[in-house]
């Protein structure tokens, strides 16, 4: 690890650090408002967003989500899954080539999570367009300082302004008019007594609706250009489908949707040979260390059979991504009718394809692909 003069962060890179870092919640903070620009929008978005707190507020958030959302919801959840994905696929049946983000790395995930939820699946188009808001990092460069931050935030408010009047107008219909949803779920459930009241939910269901969607966008098109710079592997996968989900997982530590997590020091520590102030940042590079050659072999091989694979791209301790288990599931789904429907997907130019801001996301904004059928 190192420290970044011109940034002003501790830098985390090995897996061992990088996994005692997310694993002390007491030590190195989520919440990171005492050390991070403010403002107004975003703080109403903040009281239900569980990823930026710490127990005991932590606590109570997650297990209400745990409660509405368990792995029997995301395993029923496979034969919609495939239905959205067939029709996806179908609305482009007669183009030899098309867009892989647009068609169906987008939608995809957004329609599940929108029905998931009770949430208009209609309105599909108006969360891609707060996504693409949010994570686009058009404002930023890709080392932002704080004043880049800051900026940005103002940039984005009215998105998230927006965002929280249609979900706080979502929550007051689920609670005159309950239905068989996660919402309506999350209304009802109760932890020591206590339910979220409508201003709470509000951050909590759009996290749920935004963060329910972007790692899987990702994960897809990440594979696909992961997939096509090493040739042989789709037909590898084609003819061995069950090598599919160790091959993802392959494709999650090879590119991290969200490399790096920041932590807020609460008191002098000693980490990694180094002694942290109080209120210091810390920058865990997932990135980094899903490469560290003392816990993966050949870590810079590209191995769609690698196993175990401990990468840390979910995260780790409390913060383990709740949702990792629909992303995975929507990768699997989708993959293996794409293997199915095409006998070739390949990626004809790599300058058409269009990456994210990297210091938001690490995923592509467009991805033209020419395809042949089965």
């Amino acid at each position: 690890m190192r420290y970044d003069e011109g940034q002003g962060v501790w830098q985390v890179t090995d897996h061992q650090h990088v996994a005692a870092v997310l694993a002390d919640p007491a030590t190195y903070s989520s919440d990171l408002t005492p050390i991070a620009p403010t403002q107004q929008d975003f703080e109403t978005f903040r009281q239900g967003n569980f990823v930026g707190m710490d127990p005991p507020e932590h606590r109570k958030l997650r297990t209400l989500v745990s409660q509405a959302f368990t792995p029997r919801v995301v395993q029923g959840l496979q034969p919609r899954i495939e239905a959205v994905c067939t029709r996806l696929l179908d609305a482009v049946e007669d183009h030899d080539r098309f867009d892989l983000v647009d068609a169906l790395a987008y939608p995809l995930p957004i329609i599940v999570i929108a029905e998931l939820l009770g949430v208009p699946a209609g309105d599909h188009r108006l969360f891609q367009e707060w996504a693409s808001v949010l994570f686009g990092g058009d404002q930023l460069g890709e080392a932002p300082d704080m004043a880049d931050l800051e900026r940005a935030l103002e940039a984005i408010a009215p998105t998230v302004r927006e965002m929280n009047g249609y979900m706080l107008d979502h929550i007051r219909h689920r609670r005159a008019h309950p239905g068989e949803d996660l919402t309506s779920a999350l209304i009802a459930a109760e932890v020591d007594g206590v339910r979220l009241a409508d201003q709470e939910m509000v951050g909590f269901v759009a996290l749920l609706l935004v963060a329910g969607h972007i790692t899987t966008t990702a994960l897809l098109g990440n594979a696909v250009v992961t997939f096509d710079r090493h040739p042989g592997t789709l037909g590898a996968l084609r003819a061995d489908p069950d090598g599919l989900p160790d091959a993802l997982e392959e494709v999650l530590r090879w590119l991290p949707p969200f490399p790096e997590l920041g932590r807020r020091v609460t008191r002098p520590v000693e980490l990694g040979g180094h002694r942290l102030p109080a209120d210091a940042l810390v920058m865990a590079h997932l990135g980094a260390a899903n490469r560290d050659p003392a816990r993966f072999p050949a870590p810079d091989v590209f191995d769609v059979r690698r196993r175990p694979n401990p990468h840390l791209t979910f995260g780790h301790g409390i913060h383990f991504c709740f949702g990792a288990p629909l992303a995975r599931l929507e990768a699997r789904i989708a993959f293996r009718l794409l293997l199915e429907r095409f006998c070739d997907l390949a990626v004809p130019s790599s300058a058409d394809v269009v990456l994210q801001n990297p210091a938001v996301i690490v995923g592509v904004r467009h991805l033209p692909v020419e395809v042949k059928r089965t």
